[in-house]
């Protein structure tokens, strides 16, 4: 079995300078053709569990979803909750069989964000698996606004809370479909000037992949989070496959065919955070 933690595939791409994606997954054909694509990549991959997956699938069978693919793949497989906003969440995650907890406090004021996501934090590390939090707030496209993370802040709140990585708002904005935008590196480096935690990305989708690659081979940032990008591949190619035969309806069939669209697109995601098989 080649389940791992969220500390176990980050710590080494913080000595290394590499960053590790997190997945957003909504179902088995997804899931399923990521793991496909780290193994074809030899590199690990974090399959995240984020509200929209959990709204359609309960948490129990993800968790079995989850670690069934890593005990079956030769790279590493992080179980991860994405966005989990209550301990109960949380809870249930890691009794799922979750190997690591993103406890989202970002809405909430400073001190009962930190009092709160380190209560998950050591609930995480009392049982084995890791613990990621939010400190700034990562918006929406076409939604609720960020505000951008404070180096001081997140420097107490690393400290104070015990996370094994730190989502932080530097210009980053979820569900983004296009790249016109990009990251404020000077944030960035202020941050990991404070704090010697692994740093995370939501809303990788939006971000240039130049800056991408560049930020994960020079900067404390270690994960990133890509769903957007991914889901418009898949989208396309159910539609194609829909359409090539309307007369078909045997959904067994038709998802096949998004399989190998989605490893190809995963496969360069995953190539272009410069993981250990393309240092």
């Amino acid at each position: 079995m080649t389940l791992a933690t969220l500390a176990d595939v980050l710590q080494p791409a913080l000595k290394h300078r590499y960053a590790v994606a997190g997945l957003v997954t909504l179902g088995w054909e997804d899931m399923r053709a990521y793991v496909a694509a780290a193994e074809a990549e030899g590199t690990p991959v974090i399959l995240q569990a984020g509200p929209s997956c959990r709204a359609h699938t309960p948490l129990p069978i993800l968790g079995k979803m989850f670690r069934h693919l890593a005990k079956e793949a030769s790279v590493p497989v992080v179980a991860h909750l994405d966005h989990g906003y209550t301990m109960e969440e949380c809870r249930l995650a890691l009794d799922s069989g979750f190997t690591s907890l993103m406890f989202d406090g970002s809405r909430k004021p400073l001190e009962q964000n930190i009092a709160e996501t380190a209560a998950v934090a050591e609930l995480a590390h009392g049982a084995g698996i890791s613990c990621e939090g939010e400190i700034g707030f990562v918006g929406y496209s076409g939604g609720e606004n960020s505000a951008g993370t404070d180096p001081e802040e997140a420097a107490r709140f690393a400290r104070e809370t015990g996370v094994d990585a730190m989502a932080i708002s530097v210009g980053n904005v979820h569900l983004q479909t296009e790249r016109d935008g990009g990251l404020d590196e000077a944030r960035i480096r202020a941050i990991e000037a404070v704090t010697e935690v692994p740093l995370v990305i939501h809303g990788g989708s939006g971000v240039p992949h130049a800056q991408r690659r560049t930020l994960a081979t020079t900067s404390s940032i270690c994960k990133f989070n890509i769903g957007t990008e991914l889901r418009m591949v898949f989208g396309q190619a159910l539609r194609d496959a829909v359409n090539r035969d309307p007369d078909r309806f045997d959904r067994v069939q038709i998802l096949q065919e998004t399989h190998e669209p989605l490893v190809a697109v995963a496969r360069e995601v995953l190539r272009g955070f410069g993981g250990p098989k393309t240092r």
